[in-house]
């Protein structure tokens, strides 16, 4: 589990309890099931019209991924290549054969089983450039789903707040004469004041969702899917380098260049 991101979710969700606390406030007065349902009804609904509805189903899968832990052994992945590197070198690519069952399932196997069918370079660089286009089209999907939502969200709390001021001043005015002279001046702009209050609270569900959810999802999906990105290239590369027959220890240089100088083990 990406700790990260639940310690980031939980210190959002305290500080503005701790705001409210501090400011004098009330945490009952921020909860309001209309407002919540305007701005969380409205924006999965404008979602829905922006994306298809089946990209929207999936927001319960893509936020699994949100929460699931990361771990990409870039080092471990290149030794892995220059393994299949040395041994392509010296029986030639179709020993690789026998190591595709003990493979993991995944791009890097795909890869090497084109590589063992395909002739030509300049075809298999496609065919790797295209599955791994395909990959990130689905990951950036996944990050407009968020990102729209963060989008609308605002504007359906500023839409509720509205809305809300709308309502208030109607009832506002539209009392008889009789039940109006029975509250003194102060009393009805105290109700106002009230009023008020509680139309603004839409906005702050607007504002809320969009800063402390829906857009730091989509920019955390955005960077763990550069992350994967950074690895399908090392792969590509190391799987062309294979199919040329390069020397192993200079696949192993060129794909360590792909790696941070922080991930990358220590020489000798």
């Amino acid at each position: 589990m990406d700790l990260g991101t639940l310690l980031g979710f939980l210190a959002g969700f305290g500080i503005i309890v701790v705001g409210i606390i501090q400011s004098g406030g009330d945490i009952f007065w921020f909860y309001n099931f209309n407002s919540l349902l305007i701005v969380g009804g409205g924006t999965m609904a404008a979602t829905m019209v922006a994306l298809p509805l089946k990209a929207v189903g999936n927001i319960f899968k893509i936020l699994k991924k949100v929460f699931a832990g990361e771990q990409y052994d870039y080092a471990g992945t290149i030794d892995e290549i220059v393994e299949k590197a040395q041994k392509a070198r010296k029986d030639g690519l179709l020993s690789l054969e026998a190591d595709l069952p003990n493979m993991k399932e995944g791009f890097f196997k795909n890869g090497i089983e084109l590589a063992i069918n395909e002739r030509e370079s300049s075809r298999l660089r496609t065919f790797l450039n295209l599955e791994m286009n395909n990959i990130q089209s689905r990951h950036i999907a996944g990050q407009e789903l968020f990102l729209y939502m963060g989008m609308y969200a605002p504007a359906f709390g500023m839409l509720g707040t509205v809305l809300g001021l709308i309502v208030m001043m109607n009832n506002f005015a539209g009392g008889s004469e009789e039940a109006n002279a029975s509250y003194d001046v102060a009393e009805k702009f105290a109700q106002l004041l009230s009023g008020m209050g509680l139309a603004l609270v839409t906005t702050f569900y607007g504002v809320f969702m969009s800063n402390m959810v829906f857009l730091p999802i989509g920019g955390k999906l955005k960077r763990k899917s550069e992350n994967e990105m950074m690895l399908k290239n090392i792969v590509v590369e190391g799987i062309i380098s294979i199919h040329a027959r390069e020397h192993p220890i200079l696949i192993k240089e060129k794909l360590m260049t792909f790696v941070p100088f922080s991930l990358r083990p220590a020489k000798d």
